[in-house]
């Protein structure tokens, strides 16, 4: 199973020197995949949550892609609607081209009414125009030889089940975001559930959990996946793998923006995890 790390690529303490330090930190602790979010109008429902600057998503990776050289690199999430499908199937296959074969594409409907506003973008349209753009971005795929090189999976995002119907019917994986593994076990069965009804294969697992390390257990029927001492953590990994995750990413960034002023803190937690992985694998 396939460990990867999403990066804050917002926030007070981040600049590229520090998206450097980030993406070298990762790759040298041994994780497999380097994967940041996207905005492109910082406006007050996004800043509110990841406050300016806030670095685009393609560029970035084109970036990280020139200071890396076996990392995997993606996105956790691109907001499809905010883009026109031939920019995503151009920007994206560009990039994989450019990083060897690096990309993974994650996507989503987005959430944050007042960016869609200063967009232009329907926001009550998100859903369909999110299908829609998909369509088109493998089409242009398809139709172009040279949009692509080598497979370049596209993950859906989100955890309605309107997402589980995207993932059954346009996705390479189902990317489901910082959830209880309760919910997570019924989830799945409602996934399947749809692939039956779809008539296609069950989409493979690649979720985002949370990492918040604690010195004693997290106890309660909210505890996300991720959260609590190194064992459950572990005990969670464990969990995802027996349900056929083939990559899971860890969140390290618990909510306040200022914590992109210590990355050292995330840092200790996933190499926490890291030593622990190298570990059990001995």
């Amino acid at each position: 199973m396939l460990l990867g790390v999403n990066v804050p690529n917002f926030g007070p303490g981040t600049d590229p020197a520090m998206l450097r330090s980030w993406a070298q930190t990762i790759e040298g602790m041994g994780f497999g995949l380097l994967m940041v979010s996207d905005h492109v109008a910082v406006t007050p429902d996004v800043a509110e949550q990841y406050p300016a600057p806030f670095y685009e998503p393609f560029t970035t990776l084109s970036y990280l892609a020139g200071v890396t050289s076996r990392v995997q690199l993606g996105t956790t999430v691109l907001i499809v609607p905010y883009r026109h499908p031939l920019l995503i199937a151009r920007m994206a296959a560009n990039l994989n081209q450019l990083s060897g074969g690096r990309l993974v594409l994650g996507v989503g409907v987005g959430w944050a009414r007042q960016e869609f506003e200063a967009l232009g973008v329907p926001f009550e349209r998100r859903g369909r125009l999110t299908d829609e753009h998909l369509q088109a971005v493998r089409a242009a795929w398809d139709d172009e030889y040279d949009y692509r090189s080598g497979p370049l999976p596209i993950w859906v995002g989100g955890n309605s089940d309107a997402a589980l119907r995207r993932a059954v019917r346009l996705g390479d994986a189902w990317h489901p975001l910082r959830f209880t593994l309760p919910w997570l076990d019924e989830a799945l069965e409602r996934l399947e559930a749809i692939a039956g009804e779809e008539g296609k294969p069950v989409p493979p697992l690649a979720p985002r959990i949370c990492l918040r390390l604690t010195g004693t257990p997290v106890t309660g029927a909210d505890r996300k996946a991720g959260e609590g001492t190194i064992d459950q953590v572990m005990d969670d990994l464990e969990h995802l793998r027996r349900l056929g995750a083939r990559t899971v990413l860890l969140d390290p960034f618990n909510g306040d923006p200022d914590e992109t002023l210590h990355p050292e803190h995330a840092w200790q937690a996933l190499a926490t995890v890291a030593a622990n992985v190298r570990t059990d694998t001995k």
